[in-house]
This record gives C-alpha cells, sequence and structure tokens, in this order.
C-alpha cells in the first residue's frame, strides 16, 4: 500500500508542476548546455607500472628493486586484461610492500599522474643516448651501446678506458657495496619480457660485484592515448556586458557532445532525482522535465543590493552549519563554486546570531595568535601549514607519504590518539645552531684581559652600559671579556703575517676585544730555535712573558713580523734573534733559544688542541669560539668580519640584559660558553655529514640474531629491527635510569683501530649522563674463533656482566698490551678483574661462537654499507661512516650532545608520562628519535584550536581504532579559498582517515559581491574510468546547468611552473554566450611547458649581473632556448619539460666576463660548471645560481663596451643584443611590432591592425604577439596569413613572476604581461620594438614618419605613444609627451584633428555605449574594405581544410 500512495504523491506533486513546465517550453525538458574544460600533458600517457615504480622509489630504493622482481613480466596482462583490471593487478602487486594508507595514495598519485615526468625524463634521456634502430631495450656500457644480451661480456672488456657515465640523483642503482665499477645503464620498460632477459643477467653480475647496474625507463613505442592531468583549478567569470564584445561573424556552436546523464546535477532543492529516477522509471521523462524546471527557476542572477550583500559570509555560515555534518563541506563547496546562481537564495537565509557570536570571539583569538584575519584562508594537517596561495598537489602528497610513514611507525610502537598527536606535533631543529668550540682552554694564550689590564681600567664594568645607546656601527666599550678573538698562529705559514698585522691593530685601537693565539708549531723534540723559526718565537713569546708580561711578549712578536722580507712573507730564525738582541740586550739569545732552553715547555700543546679542534686546514681563527668561513680568511675579510660578529654579539647581549639573564655578577666567558651550541671538539663527520637513519621498528618478522640463514633473507628493516631487538648494553651504574641517547659502535675489535675506537667509547662513557653503548662487529678477514679472540671476549662479557664490572673488563680488552698478550697465547681469563662472574665468563667465551659475527657483519654490508673492518657508530639510529680518523672521546660527547638536545629530550618527556616500564623505555625512545629525525626538515608545526566550536566549527570524526590525521581548515564560504579547498577536503576524505575540524571564518559588512565567478577544482582520488569498463576522458572541468544569460570567460588557475595553452575549442573561451551554443561548449588544453625559474646573483657584489645569459640544453644541442638575468631579484625563466638539461652561460660576453661558482636547487655538485637540471616532477624548481667575474675582467661589463661608456642603458643592450645575435645579420630594417588580443574580437581586430601596418610601410615587418591568450583558431591561421602577406611573426610565452604580485582578473592579467615584456622580457636581439594595441588601427603614414629615423628600444621608450604604461614607470623610463595627433579617440578628440591623427584608438565611449566593431567600421573606412579581405582569406583557408578532411575520408 505505502508504494502505492509514493507513486500517487510523486504523480500529483509532476502534475501540479505541468502548467510551470509548460511555460519554460519544450528546449528545458532536453540536457541543459555545459561548458567541459580539460588539459592533457604534452607528452603520452605513461605506463602505470612504471609510475608504480618511481612511487616505490621514493619508499626506498630496497623497495624499488623488490617490487621490480615482483612485476618482471607483469606487462604481458595488459594485452589480455582490461585497464581496469590491470590497473587492480598493478595495486595488489604493490599492496605486498605497502600499507592500506600507502596504496590509497598511490592510487592518488595515479590519478594526479604525480610521477609520469619522471617516467618522461627517462624517456628524454634516453632519446639523447639515442636508442638503436629497432631495440625494445638496450644497454650502454661506458658510451658504447647494444641491444644484444650476447654483447653486454665484450663490451666490459674495455669498459674501463672508456668515459664513465654520468649518473643522476633519481637513477635506480641496483643494491651494492662497490661504487667504483665498471657502469651498465639498461633502457628498458619494467615488466616486458626484454626487461626481464637483460635483468635476469645485468642483476647476477652486479650481486657478484662485476658491474654497477643502472635501469633508466625506455618506451620503445609510447602510447598513443593523450595523459589527462589534474590538480588545477577551471574558472568560468561573468564578464561585464556594458560593452559589446562578441565576434558577429563567429556562428553558433552546434556539436553533438553531450554530457552524460549521471554527472547532472543529482539533487536539486531538496529532490534527490537520481534516486527518484531509479524507483519510479517508468516517471523518468516526466521526473527529468520537473528537475530541469527547479535548475531554471534557480538560476536567478539579478544583482544584489548592497544592503543584501552585508551578510551574505554569515548567511551561507548559517546553511552550512545546519546542514547535516557529513553533507556539510559539500554543501559549502556547492555554495562557494556556484555562487552565482547560490547569492539569491542565500540573502533568504537568517543569520544564526549564537554562530556570529562564536565565530567573531574564534577570530579575535585567531588574530592575537597566529595573526589570522577575518576572511583569511588556512589549512593544517599534522600542525603542518598547507600554503592556499600555492596550493601543489604534489607537494601534498609527499607531505601525506612522509606523514603516513612517521604514523605508521608510531602506531607499529604502540602509540595511539593523543600519544600520537603529541610527538607528531613536535618541532625537529635538527643541525640549527652554528656549533662553536669552548676557548676555556690553557693552550690559547691570551695578550690582553679586558677585565684586568691597566690599559682598560677607565673603561665601566656594569653590563648595563650595554643598554645605552650608541653611535650606529660602534661597539660599546665595557670592562667585560665579551668579545673574544683566537687566532691560530702558524709561523711556517704566510698568513700569519697578515694575523699579527690584525692582532696589533685591533690592540693598538684599544677595540673591545680579548685576543688569543694558539701557536701551532713543530712537535719534533729534536728541533731546536737555532733552526726553526716557529720554535725560536714560542721560546723568545716564553721569555719575554717571564721576564716581563704578556703584553710586552706580543709587542715584541709585532716587531718581529714587521722585520720580515716583503717578498719572503714568513718568519725567520734571524727576525727573532734581531729583536731580543734590539730589545733585551743583556739577555743570553743561545739560553733562550737553544737546545738547552727552558722555555720551551708545552710547546706542543697548540698543536694538540688544534687537532683536537677538529677544523679543517689553517689559517683557522675563532670568534667567541665560532669558526670563520675560509673566504673571510685575508685580513681585510677578517677585520671586518670581525667587526660584523662584535655588533651582532652587542645586540644578544643588549638582550639578554634586558631580559634579565646577563648581570654584573655573571663571568662573561662561562656566560658565552655554558650555551648550549658550545662542544669541545668540531667533527664535520657528526655535524655535516648526510644523514642517514636506520629504521628500527619491527614489522611481524621474527629472527634470531644468530640464525645466520634467516637473517641473510630479511630486508633493511627487519635486519636493522633483529640488531636492535638483540642488542646488550653497557649502562649507567643505574640500571633503572633512561638512557635516552644509544650509541652503537661498529668495527673490528680483534685490530688496534676497532680497539682505539672502544677506548675513546668507554672514556666518553665514564662522564657521560645520557648515553648506553652497544657494540656491532664488523669483522675484516674470514670469521673464525682465532681471529675473534677479544671480540669474543667482548661479547662474553655483555652477556654475562653487570654493567660496573662490564665496564672494567672492557676497558682491559681496549688495552694494546691486552690484546698483544692474548695474541702472543695468554689465556684471557688472565685478565678478568675481581668482582667479575668469572665462571659465567669463562663458560660464555667458550660457547659462544662465531654465529652473531657473521650476522652483525652481513648487517653492516646489506644496510649500512661497510666493507669488513669498516668503522662506523649509530646514534639513536642515525648512522655515521665508514669513519675515516679517530674519534675522541670528545666526539663521543658532541655526537651525545646533538642528538639529545635535538628531539630526545621532548621524546624522553612524553615517554616518561606513558606508562611504559623503564627496560623497555630506552628502546623507545631510540626507536621513535630514529623515526622522527628521519624526516626532512621541515617548517613548523602550528598548533591552532579554536575558543569554542559549538556553532562555527564543523567538526567530522574519525573512523575508530585506526591512525588518523588532525585536519585543520580556516575559510570564509564565500572565497576563491573555499571553492579550492571543499574540493580537496572531499578528495582527502577519500584517501586518508581525517579528524576534520573547519571554521567559518567568515566577513562582515561585504559592500560587492565576493565571487564573480563559478569555478571547479579538478581533482580525483583515483583514476576516473568511463562506463563499460572503457577508460574515459578521465579528469576534467564540468559546469553543468549554467545561466545562458550571462557572458563569460573561462579561466584555467593552474600550479605554479605550468605554462598551459588552448589546443582546441568549439566557441570563444573568452567570450561563452550560451544562448548562442547548443549543448557543450568543450575547451581542450594542453600543458606546453614547465617552467625552470631561478635567481642568479654576483658573489662579489650580492648584486644581479646586469644582462646575463644563460643557454639550457642537452649534450645532442645545447642550445634549446635562452634568457637574460632580470635586474628584479636576479630573476631568470626557461621553458622546458621533462628531462635532463644542462643550464650554461651564453657563448659570448657571457662566458667570457662571469664564471659559475655555486648552484643550488641542480642535480649536478656544486664545483661543476655545466650545471645538470633534471625536471622529473609537476612540481617548481628554482635554482639559485651564484657567479663571479673572470680574474681581469673585474670592470668589464656585459651590456657596455669600452666605446660605448657614454652612451645610456638601453643603447647598451641595443648594441649588445645585435652583438650576441650575428648570425642573424640583416640586409634591411626589419619593424618590430608587439601587440597582444584575448577573445576572438580582439583577434579580429590584431589582424585587421597587422593588414593596416602591412599597407602602410614598404619595410619588413615581424610581429611579436603574446602567445598565452590565442586561441587555436588564431594560433592556426597566422602562418598561412604570415606566407599570403609576406611578414614575419613570433608567438612570445612567459609566466607571471610568483614574486610579483598575482593578478585574478583577465583584464589586468593580460595588461600586467604586456607591460612585462616591454619593460624586461621583450627578445634581446630585438633593435627595433613598437608596442601597437589591437584595436588600434594605423593611418596617415606615421610608420613611413618612424621608419626614416633611428628607432631604437631608447626612442621606442621616449617617442611611441604608449598610453597604458602605469606611473610609477616614469622614474625608470624616460616617458615624453607627444602632440594629439599620434593618438586620436573620438571619445576626447573632434572630428578636425582626425585628419592629422597618426594612430587612431577605438576607445569605448561611455555615453554611448556603441561596439567596437560598429565604431571601427563608422570612424575608419578602410576598415571595412581590410575585414572583408581577411574573411575572404579565412573562408579560403577553412574551404581548403574541408577539402582535405573530405580527400582524407575518401582514402
Amino acid at each position: 500500500m505505502a508504494p502505492a500512495k509514493a507513486t500517487n504523491v510523486v504523480q500529483l506533486l509532476l502534475g501540479s508542476t505541468a502548467l510551470w513546465l509548460s511555460q519554460l517550453g519544450a528546449g528545458t525538458v532536453a540536457a541543459s548546455k555545459s561548458v567541459t574544460a580539460h588539459l592533457a600533458a604534452k607528452w603520452p600517457e605513461t605506463p602505470l607500472l612504471l609510475e608504480a615504480s618511481e612511487f616505490m622509489a621514493e619508499e626506498s630504493n630496497e623497495k624499488f628493486w623488490q617490487f621490480l622482481e615482483t612485476v618482471q613480466e607483469l606487462a604481458i596482462y595488459k594485452q589480455t586484461e582490461s585497464d581496469y583490471s590491470y590497473y587492480n593487478l598493478i595495486l595488489k602487486k604493490a599492496g605486498q610492500f605497502l600499507d592500506n594508507l600507502h596504496i590509497n595514495l598511490l592510487k592518488f598519485a595515479f590519478s594526479i599522474r604525480a610521477y609520469s615526468p619522471a617516467i618522461q625524463m627517462f624517456q628524454q634521456i634516453a632519446a639523447d643516448e639515442p636508442p638503436p634502430d629497432g631495440c625494445n631495450a638496450f644497454v650502454v656500457i661506458h658510451k658504447k651501446h647494444t641491444c644484444k644480451i650476447n654483447e653486454i661480456k665484450k663490451l666490459l672488456k674495455k669498459a674501463a678506458s672508456r668515459t664513465r657515465p654520468y649518473l643522476f640523483k633519481g637513477d635506480h642503482k641496483f643494491p651494492t657495496n662497490k661504487e667504483n665499477l665498471p657502469v651498465v645503464i639498461l633502457y628498458a620498460e619494467l615488466g616486458t619480457r626484454t626487461f626481464s632477459a637483460f635483468h635476469k643477467v645485468l642483476s647476477a653480475k652486479a650481486q657478484n660485484e662485476e658491474i654497477l647496474y643502472v635501469l633508466r625507463h625506455y618506451i620503445q613505442k609510447p602510447s598513443s592515448r593523450k595523459m589527462y592531468l589534474s590538480g588545477y583549478g577551471v574558472e568560468l567569470a561573468i564578464k561585464s556586458t556594458e560593452y559589446k564584445a562578441l565576434d558577429d561573424t563567429q556562428v553558433k556552436s552546434v556539436t553533438n557532445t553531450t554530457v552524460e546523464d549521471e554527472t547532472e546535477a543529482n539533487e536539486v532543492q531538496g529532490f534527490l532525482f537520481g534516486k527518484l529516477k531509479e524507483i519510479y522509471s517508468d516517471l523518468r521523462d516526466n521526473l527529468t522535465a520537473f528537475q530541469k524546471y527547479l535548475i531554471e527557476s534557480n538560476k536567478q542572477m539579478t544583482p544584489l543590493k548592497v544592503w543584501e550583500l552585508q551578510d551574505l559570509s554569515f548567511q551561507a555560515a548559517s546553511q552550512i552549519m545546519s546542514t547535516p555534518v557529513y553533507d556539510a563541506i559539500k554543501l559549502m563547496k556547492d555554495i562557494s563554486q556556484n555562487f552565482p546562481i547560490k547569492a539569491r537564495s542565500l540573502t533568504r537565509i537568517a543569520v544564526n546570531q549564537h554562530m556570529r557570536e562564536e565565530i567573531q570571539e574564534n577570530q579575535k583569538d585567531l588574530r592575537d595568535r597566529f595573526k589570522i584575519q577575518p576572511g583569511d584562508a588556512r589549512l593544517f594537517i599534522n600542525g603542518l601549514h598547507v600554503d592556499m596561495d600555492v596550493y601543489d598537489l604534489f607537494s601534498i602528497l609527499d607531505m601525506l607519504k612522509l606523514e603516513g610513514k612517521i604514523m605508521n611507525g608510531l602506531r607499529n610502537l604502540g602509540i595511539n590518539g593523543e600519544d600520537m598527536s603529541k610527538f607528531l606535533k613536535l618541532n625537529s631543529h635538527i643541525w640549527e645552531y652554528t656549533y662553536v668550540l669552548d676557548i676555556r682552554h690553557s693552550s690559547i694564550m691570551w695578550i690582553n684581559d679586558l677585565e684586568n689590564d691597566d690599559l682598560y681600567i677607565t673603561w665601566p664594568t656594569s653590563c648595563q652600559k650595554l643598554l645605552k645607546p650608541v653611535s650606529p656601527g660602534s661597539i660599546p666599550s665595557i670592562r667585560r671579556n665579551f668579545h673574544n678573538l683566537v687566532l691560530f698562529i702558524d709561523p711556517a705559514q704566510e698568513y700569519t703575517l697578515d694575523f699579527i698585522k690584525l692582532a696589533d691593530l685591533f690592540y693598538s685601537h684599544k677595540v673591545p676585544l680579548r685576543i688569543g693565539f694558539v701557536f701551532v708549531l713543530n712537535t719534533d723534540d729534536e728541533v731546536d730555535g737555532a733552526n726553526d723559526a716557529g720554535v725560536a718565537l714560542w721560546r723568545a713569546f716564553n721569555y719575554i712573558a717571564e721576564e716581563f708580561d704578556i703584553s710586552e711578549a706580543f709587542i715584541s712578536i709585532v716587531h718581529m713580523y714587521q722585520k720580515v722580507k716583503k717578498d719572503q712573507n714568513i718568519l725567520t730564525v734571524d727576525n727573532v734573534k734581531s729583536v731580543l738582541q734590539n730589545t733585551f740586550p743583556h739577555a743570553n739569545i743561545w739560553d733562550i733559544l737553544g737546545i738547552n732552553s727552558k722555555y720551551d715547555e708545552e710547546r706542543k700543546t697548540g698543536a694538540s688542541f688544534y687537532k683536537m679542534t677538529g677544523l679543517g686546514p689553517l689559517p683557522q681563527a675563532l670568534y667567541n669560539g665560532e669558526p670563520f668561513k675560509h673566504e673571510e680568511m685575508n685580513i681585510k675579510e677578517l677585520e671586518m668580519a670581525v667587526l660584523q660578529r662584535m655588533m651582532d654579539a652587542s645586540v644578544y647581549l643588549q638582550r639578554e640584559v634586558f631580559l634579565g639573564t646577563l648581570n654584573d655578577r655573571t663571568n662573561a666567558i662561562d656566560f658565552l660558553m655554558d650555551r648550549n651550541n658550545v662542544v669541545p671538539r668540531i667533527n664535520s663527520l657528526i655535524l655535516h655529514a648526510n644523514q642517514q637513519y636506520l629504521n628500527l621498528i619491527s614489522t611481524s618478522v621474527t629472527a634470531d640474531v644468530e640464525d645466520y640463514s634467516t637473517f641473510f633473507f630479511l630486508d633493511s628493516q627487519d635486519k636493522s629491527a633483529v640488531i636492535a631487538k638483540n642488542m646488550y648494553y653497557l649502562t649507567q651504574d643505574d640500571d633503572s635510569k633512561i638512557s635516552a641517547v644509544t650509541l652503537w659502535i661498529i668495527a673490528d675489535f680483534d685490530k688496534p683501530s676497532g680497539r682505539k675506537l672502544l677506548f675513546n667509547a668507554l672514556k666518553h662513557m665514564k662522564t657521560s649522563v645520557h648515553s648506553r653503548l652497544g657494540i656491532i662487529y664488523n669483522p675484516t678477514s674470514k670469521i673464525n674463533e682465532e681471529n675473534t679472540a677479544i671480540s669474543r671476549g667482548i661479547l662474553a662479557a655483555f652477556l654475562t656482566q653487570k654493567t660496573r664490572f662490564l665496564r672494567s673488563f672492557l676497558g682491559q680488552l681496549a688495552k694494546e698490551e691486552t690484546a698483544t698478550a692474548i695474541y702472543s697465547g695468554d689465556k684471557i681469563k688472565t685478565f678478568l678483574i675481581e668482582g667479575m662472574n668469572k665462571n659465567a665468563f669463562e663458560k660464555k667465551y667458550n660457547t659462544v661462537g662465531v654465529n652473531i659475527f657473521q650476522t652483525h657483519q652481513l648487517f653492516c654490508q646489506d644496510v649500512l654499507k661497510l666493507r669488513p673492518g669498516e668503522m662506523g657508530i649509530v646514534s639513536n639510529g642515525r648512522f655515521l661512516g665508514p669513519l675515516d680518523e679517530d674519534l675522541y672521546a670528545e666526539d663521543f660527547y658532541l655526537l651525545e650532545k646533538i642528538t639529545f638536545s635535538n628531539l630526545v629530550e621532548k621524546i624522553k618527556d612524553i615517554v616518561e608520562n606513558m606508562g611504559i616500564n623503564s627496560n623497555n623505555m630506552s628502546d623507545f625512545i631510540m626507536k621513535v628519535d630514529a623515526l622522527m629525525s628521519s624526516l626532512p626538515k621541515r617548517a613548523s608545526r602550528y598548533d591552532v584550536t579554536f575558543l569554542r566550536e559549538n556553532h562555527s566549527v564543523i567538526k567530522v570524526n574519525p573512523q575508530e581504532n585506526d591512525t588518523f590525521f588532525d585536519v585543520i581548515a580556516i575559510v570564509d564560504p564565500l572565497t576563491r579559498e573555499a571553492q579550492k579547498m571543499t574540493q580537496l577536503l572531499v578528495v582527502l576524505g577519500k584517501i586518508i582517515n581525517m579528524k576534520i575540524k573547519l571554521f567559518m571564518n567568515c566577513r562582515g559588512k561585504l559592500s560587492e559581491a565576493p565571487l564573480e565567478s563559478f569555478y571547479r577544482f579538478v581533482l580525483e582520488p583515483e583514476l576516473v574510468s568511463g562506463a563499460n569498463d572503457v577508460s574515459s576522458l578521465g579528469p576534467v572541468a564540468k559546469f553543468l546547468d549554467i545561466p545562458e544569460s550571462p557572458l563569460l570567460t573561462l579561466n584555467m588557475i593552474t600550479p605554479e611552473g605550468w605554462l598551459v595553452e588552448t589546443v582546441h575549442s568549439n566557441c570563444d573561451l573568452d567570450n561563452i554566450h550560451l544562448k548562442d551554443t547548443e549543448k557543450t561548449v568543450t575547451a581542450e588544453y594542453e600543458l606546453e611547458y614547465l617552467l625552470l625559474e631561478g635567481h642568479c646573483f654576483d658573489k662579489v657584489t650580492e648584486q644581479p649581473p646586469r644582462g646575463l645569459q644563460f643557454t639550457l640544453g642537452t649534450k645532442n644541442k645545447p642550445v634549446v632556448v635562452d634568457t637574460i638575468v632580470m635586474a628584479n631579484h636576479g630573476y631568470f625563466q626557461l621553458k622546458a619539460n621533462p628531462g635532463a638539461w644542462i643550464l650554461r652561460l651564453h657563448q659570448g660576453k657571457s662566458e667570457d666576463i662571469y664564471q659559475i661558482i655555486g648552484h643550488e636547487g641542480t642535480d649536478s655538485q656544486a664545483d661543476l660548471e655545466d650545471i645538470i637540471v633534471v625536471l622529473n616532477s609537476f612540481k617548481s624548481k628554482i635554482l639559485e645560481v651564484k657567479v663571479k667575474k673572470e680574474t681581469g675582467k673585474i670592470k668589464e661589463d656585459i651590456l657596455t663596451d669600452e666605446d660605448e661608456k657614454t652612451k645610456g642603458m638601453w643603447d647598451s643592450i641595443k648594441s649588445f643584443t645585435i652583438r650576441l645575435h650575428k648570425e642573424e645579420k640583416k640586409e634591411k630594417d626589419v619593424l618590430n611590432i608587439f601587440s597582444v588580443a584575448s577573445g576572438h574580437l580582439y583577434e579580429r581586430f590584431l589582424r585587421i591592425m597587422m593588414l593596416s601596418v602591412l599597407r602602410n610601410t614598404k619595410t619588413p615587418v615581424k610581429f611579436w604577439l603574446l602567445k598565452n591568450y590565442l586561441s587555436p583558431t588564431f594560433k592556426e591561421v597566422i602562418p598561412h596569413m604570415a606566407k599570403e602577406y609576406g611578414f614575419q611573426y613570433e608567438l612570445v610565452q612567459y609566466r607571471w613572476p610568483r614574486w610579483l604580485r598575482q593578478q585574478t582578473e583577465r583584464q589586468r592579467i593580460i595588461w600586467g604581461y604586456k607591460i612585462l615584456f616591454l619593460d624586461v622580457l621583450f627578445p634581446l636581439a630585438v633593435d627595433k620594438i613598437i608596442f601597437v594595441d589591437a584595436d588600434q588601427p594605423q593611418g596617415n603614414g606615421w610608420i613611413s614618419f618612424l621608419e626614416n629615423r633611428i628607432l631604437g628600444i631608447t626612442s621606442f621608450k621616449t617617442e611611441i605613444p604608449y598610453q597604458d604604461l602605469p606611473n610609477d614607470m616614469i622614474y625608470q623610463v624616460a616617458i615624453k609627451s607627444l602632440p594629439q595627433d599620434w593618438l586620436w579617440c573620438e571619445t576626447w578628440c573632434d572630428d578636425e584633428s582626425k585628419q592629422r591623427a597618426k594612430t587612431i584608438d577605438l576607445c569605448n565611449n561611455p555615453k554611448t555605449k556603441e561596439p567596437k566593431l560598429k565604431a571601427a567600421a563608422r570612424i575608419v573606412p578602410e576598415w571595412v574594405e581590410y575585414d572583408a579581405e581577411i574573411r575572404q582569406l579565412l573562408d579560403h583557408l577553412e574551404n581548403k581544410k574541408q577539402d582535405t578532411i573530405l580527400t582524407h575520408d575518401e582514402l
């Protein structure tokens, strides 16, 4: 009975609307008109299997090769399976190596084709080889190619004599312990039989350490399918129709393109039409008609009154907040993306006053804490800020992958919920400190003391004087040792002369600086002062200091160095003797300098201290313990650097005095040296080595550390976890204490180097507060009982002894005399110490076996990549090695300090409150630290909360019993950010488990419409497949049910670094009038280029090098594109695509005057002059390039010659560009004209303007046209027009630099591009250039007038009418006002002056609103003639095209 009733209700409802439906007319029942846009890559679709392999490679190189083994011949299923089945098969294979979250992220990566550029990059590298003809796969062995497996052996024979290939950072190297092997690069398509055959041979050779095997993707027959992209926005903006901008020659678009029913609006005004049509299929037509009626009635676009706008944002928020929570974000998406047709209905919503009050309270709190203003948008994922302006989906994917890795690791450690949130919000500050040396050392000879010397007795002593104002650049003179300079003096080197001069300069000018010397001298006991100037200097210094004082000793040294000959610069014994004899005539020179001198004590301490500091080669100097850079080591640089650091330190000290942490009772030196960043030794291995972290978190695999055969087959993570689980430790005396830092030392302890490492580690353990020590054995030779005598003793002791006795016994075994005795036949039991459990030790020592050493050695080889016997150290999972030099106890202290002060201290605080038993706490801290610290350093995490969440925050809870991402969103529902963010949140909700809080950050008192466009953000959680398992067009922006009356403009909003062009459209995308079209408007775009951007600076001047040119190319085609460095920010921009490119200085003056001395963001090492840049991602690529002038070219300028110094800058550019492009010698001058057009009407004007120019000059003409906004039709026609009328043309294309203010309104963007081109980006080869508006017909022979003059760039800037230059440019460009005849406009000029007009501007008339087409025909009589002529040409081309199509069809 119920279904029948429901049917009656539906029929009644439909019947009651019959009258309304009839009024709408039959057209309404048909599917409504729509607009679709999609974007394809320029390269063909790349195989998903290869993209999956790149996803794996980002996980780890090991996973890449494991995945590769699993899918060796998977591509054969491509022929037999459907696309959808093959896609699922790839996911199933990937699932063997990924958790559920990462499988979802792989689907998302497929959806946005994130790894396609990486595949295409390898394809371009292969094309540059180039591939041998007809090969499915081929190998390159040191420049020799073959696609025959049986030729590999022959090519390897002499490979070492040929050049070794360059390997990229993204290359896939087969895991091996040796790098210096012949390199075999396989170019092949993963998953094919050919690949599999090559791989079996090459992997076997790599495992035998015969070759270094590198795999690069190569697809011999790329797909014929286009690859459609996502991650961009599409906007349908509503245009003003005050002035008609439509081209009346445009024929109504008739297209059979349809949009599938299921993509049409399903829910309309509360009716779920999809469901209704399912239930009442017999009423389908009536329901469709009713649906269309409701849609049309919903499309009211009457402009709102100002008073209706004021609360619109709060009204939208009220409607969203009143919706069930799971639909709220979808509703916000609908309102924001379709605002023009939603606005009217929003005005009828009553604002929830509780919501308004709560929003305002939260806004005040957000403004105070985070400087977030009403209307601002922010998005935080696990506290990490996602930049809403850039909105780079590819970076978001990377972030989700990393976050997923850490969250799964924490979950595997048993951490969930709030505890996980605490760990995620930890901010790592790895290497934030500049580490400084402790200068409280006896080997530093201080030549003055500000606190005690009489020289400074008149200075104030109170540090309060620091707060008194001083003149800029000066340093307060206070009698405290706040500033300390240490100079390392080696009299045998030339630099010492400069150091002594500098010390004298500071001392004699009473600079408030304590100066100390470390004498680095000859340590040979046999050497004396008679034949070594350094020893003589030391003995003389000690004599004078003892007999008089240290200040006198320093003054004498200065005198000695004043006697050094200018051509030598090195002190001699005679210089020392001369000063001693002259200044101290009664002294016995040889008693002081000779072999029996009593003034030679502690000569070696300086050299010892220098070695212990870990500083690099001399010269070296320290300011308050901080080393100077190598380039600061000459006297002028060092003087300025010292003074600058003193000024910086004064600011720091002022702050500390103000805060009360520094006062008159504080010891100045202790205050400076007790800071966290002060260390006893600076070891570059510890501070600056590449960070490699072990993953110590166990998977489900269990294995005994002595079970070598099982251990052999484990992957790196499981091997590391087994080692960690079975490690024994030397701890502090109190076993219950938490050891927050876990140190493992790796060595062959049966070798002296290993025992020395153990000795220094034990020395550190005596004073350590936080560390525990574990041992990993890496024997040098074949493992047996004889050559592991010491190692077995160490192991047995760890297994049987308590901490106190263990430390003492290990110390005994670390001594060389113990090892010598044991190897000479002494029993190890003779070295046991009192208190040890001797029986347990002896029993274990005799039965321990060598299995554990084999397992440890395999771990060192496979995971740490150490060869047998090589040493290393692991600190909380961070591996350092191989160690090339001794590690001192001070190094262990430094390592402990860095490890503890990074994250460990915070982790320990959290762990202590978690209720874990102390036995497991140290392990737990080690594993969490290894996991957290392994992440790349990122921006800070923010802990964003809201004061109140009852009425203004959408809260969506995550699925229970699973890890979740914490998402905080702040957005005004009526903003462009809401249009983008809502789609992202909808998609994220399908990929990851999220806990969302979305705050309505509404603006009040709106005075204009907050949005003027329809918007779609193209993004899906996984690849879209069409009906019947056939791949669809893929990601597409669909605008359904759009009102037909407004005039619309279609805009693409793409990620930074994308250059996109329209390749096909069935109407004028600048002026879409749906009532003039039938059915669907389609727009096809192509990603033409990925931009390579950068900034370049002169290292010396720190300014952009004016006029410097770069080229980008490949080894076979060195120059593909070139560019000039701008004066603004040293910015440059190059158009490229995925591949490996070489960035060079342009041949000519750029290369002659400058050299590249450093670069960041590239693939190559900083010392390579040819910069290799790899584009393998959709993400922006920004380089930093440092250059400096060649020696002897310091005074030369790229933009000037010696004979040109009197010319202006623009003259210089002009002559420079002529020189650069000598190859383009022209017999005649060419008239260069630049113009911009957008939309069919202005393109029509542009063609007419071009013809009018050609009709008014006999000079050859070249047109420069901005390509970014030209329609496909125009680009198709322009070559034919050029051929017909005999002109040259060039389409220029560039992207608005990110550092310039971004515009959103299309006309302002186009206008900005015009300025940008004319001001900085016009081609350097152009000698003459004129800007002409597209709607500016030419008259009265002005071109003839100009072409007889010298028209360079200067005259363009000063003499050509350029009404559109902004006012503020008059300060950069000399602009001269010209008579009115140069630009006649009907709006402000009379008819009489028209006769003299040189150019006519078809400016809009605000009184008549006359369309430009009409005005042009009326004002410029010849316009109609030109228009008709061009129309004739276009018709001819169209007919020719149709004939070609018909002929092709017949064939």
